[in-house]
């Protein structure tokens, strides 16, 4: 796994490398010290996870996203940050960010958010899925039908929107890996959504609770 930290806080930026390549399947390509320099490092590194800071100088981590997915959609991002700010943790998500942790979390937390995204699911912390909820949820719950969605489908689109993989979400339902992603891709078509982090904020905000 190729990783890129973006941070402008050096001692973090560099701590944060030190302890990841001491991991046998990461390989930190680069560090950024803003967005601007992470949009860069795409162009020469093509990384393929980016564990990105939000509050930084010339260009924050919410801009950053939007422009990185606008121009390399396979790159996940995890946000990693000391702040919950509703306004960036909404906007991070809308951009296409795989993952918002916090920076108070252990580092085996870290690593595992890593992993965990860069398998193409997704991660949010729980004070961040706590907050999620609140902005997300609309004012009434609505009905899966109003989607054409059926039971099954609804069922699965609730477990992605609760941060399981395909492997437990198959487990816990009795199906194939391969039906769930069957599944996945028929909600992605049905609802014309890109990947399954948007289908995790299309639950929270038509019916979360």
């Amino acid at each position: 796994m190729k990783v890129l930290i973006v941070d402008d806080d050096a001692l973090i930026r560099d701590g944060l490398k030190v302890l990841l390549e001491m991991e046998k399947d990461f390989t930190v390509i680069g560090v950024a010290e803003n967005g601007r320099e992470a949009l860069k490092a795409c162009e020469k590194e093509q990384p393929d996870v980016i564990l990105m800071d939000v509050r930084m100088p010339v260009m924050d981590g919410v801009r950053a996203t939007e422009l990185i997915k606008a121009s390399y959609e396979q790159v996940k991002i995890l946000i990693l940050t000391t702040f919950k700010d509703d306004e960036y943790i909404e906007q991070a998500v809308k951009n296409g960010a795989e993952g918002y942790i916090l920076k108070s979390q252990s580092l085996d937390s870290i690593v595992d958010s890593l992993r965990v995204v860069h398998e193409g699911n997704t991660v949010f912390e729980k004070e961040v899925t706590a907050t999620l909820h609140a902005i997300l949820k609309g004012d009434k719950r609505k009905d899966p039908a109003s989607f054409q969605i059926t039971e099954r489908e609804f069922n699965i689109l609730k477990l992605i929107a609760d941060g399981l993989s395909n492997k437990e979400i198959a487990e816990q339902l009795y199906l194939s890996q391969g039906t769930v992603r069957n599944y996945i891709s028929t909600l992605l078509l049905k609802l014309e959504l890109r990947d399954r982090t948007q289908l995790a904020v299309f639950y929270m905000k038509n019916f979360g609770q």
